[in-house]
């Protein structure tokens, strides 16, 4: 019998050797926790910086984001609008868009006269009085060319603006969404600083976590140098600082996740409004559940990193004397 219950002590050696490891882990990954509640200013100083460097880049990103789904929508509504000369009479041009409504690829022509023109401008301008001193009317007369969904591409657009401006009749051709492309090719740009600054940013929370650990460290010599002359080693110390940074890292994520949820919530209504008003349905994004625990992800990441090589160069210098 006795050979049996050796052999079930080995064989239950292994595993209650892991319940012992985790149960260790899980002791320092508390006890670290409690030693920053016993510094609540400091710690929660650290945790706020730490946010608010997370946030920044975070909102940058979702404004990008909303910028393009906002424009996005508009992509596909490219209007031509075409000015015509103003000694083009109202007959004239209405034949020619009745022409054009027979062309492969057109949706719809809508001509607006100069007069309607002028009474619309009038009424939104607000400079009534000053457009009643003019003796005649500026304004040409104006055809709007919306072209067909599977004829919108840029070529095809292309196409459309060369043969509306080779008409003898019309004085300038514009495409109404040319802004659209401006502004993503801005949006570009922005993604690029977006990045430099992310890189930037997250280099500056491993250096503001490495910094605090490393004055927790230099406040804990003594015991660390005790717990080394007792057999300690480097991993067993350095394990709290690393579950230190661990909690730096996961409270400042938090933090930067709280405060571009509730941004996102305080400007969701008023950008609604301001969609409706140019007959949108656009709707503020916010970040998703997977966006959300990617932010987390990388706080908790940042914040081992951080730890990570400050406490394995420091405690590599600290040796107990006795």
């Amino acid at each position: 019998m006795a050979e049996p219950e050796i052999e079930r002590r080995v064989r239950r050696g292994p595993a209650q050797a892991l319940r012992v490891y985790f149960s260790r882990h899980a002791q320092t990954f508390v006890g670290s926790l409690g030693r920053l509640t016993r510094q609540p200013f400091a710690s929660l100083f650290t945790i706020a910086v730490i946010g608010i460097a997370l946030a920044l880049p975070v909102s940058l990103q979702l404004f990008v984001v909303n910028a393009r789904a906002a424009t996005g929508s508009w992509r596909n509504a490219v209007d031509v609008t075409v000015y015509f000369k103003r000694d083009v009479v109202l007959p004239k041009v209405e034949q020619l868009a009745k022409n054009l409504r027979l062309r492969p690829g057109i949706s719809a022509v809508t001509v607006v006269p100069a007069d309607k023109g002028l009474a619309e401008f009038r009424r939104f301008s607000g400079f009534g009085a000053a457009l009643d001193a003019l003796t005649e009317n500026p304004l040409p007369h104006v055809m709007v060319v919306s072209p067909a969904p599977d004829h919108a591409a840029p070529a095809d657009i292309d196409s459309l603006r060369a043969y509306l401006g080779n008409w003898p009749e019309v004085d300038l051709v514009q495409i109404d969404t040319e802004w659209v492309a401006r502004f993503n090719s801005i949006l570009e740009v922005m993604r690029g600083v977006i990045t430099f600054t992310t890189l930037l940013l997250a280099i500056g929370v491993v250096v503001i976590v490495g910094n605090t650990i490393r004055l927790d460290i230099l406040n804990r010599r003594a015991e660390i140098e005790v717990t080394k002359l007792v057999g300690g080693s480097d991993a067993f110390v350095r394990r709290p600082f690393l579950y230190g940074g661990i909690w730096y890292g996961l409270g400042g994520a938090a933090l930067a996740l709280a405060i571009v949820q509730a941004a996102v919530a305080l400007m969701r209504e008023p950008v609604g409004r301001v969609a409706m008003l140019y007959g949108s349905r656009f709707h503020l994004i916010g970040l998703d559940l997977q966006q959300s625990m990617g932010l987390i992800g990388t706080g908790i990441l940042l914040g081992l990193i951080g730890s990570w090589i400050m406490a394995s160069h420091h405690l590599q210098a600290i040796e107990p004397t006795a």
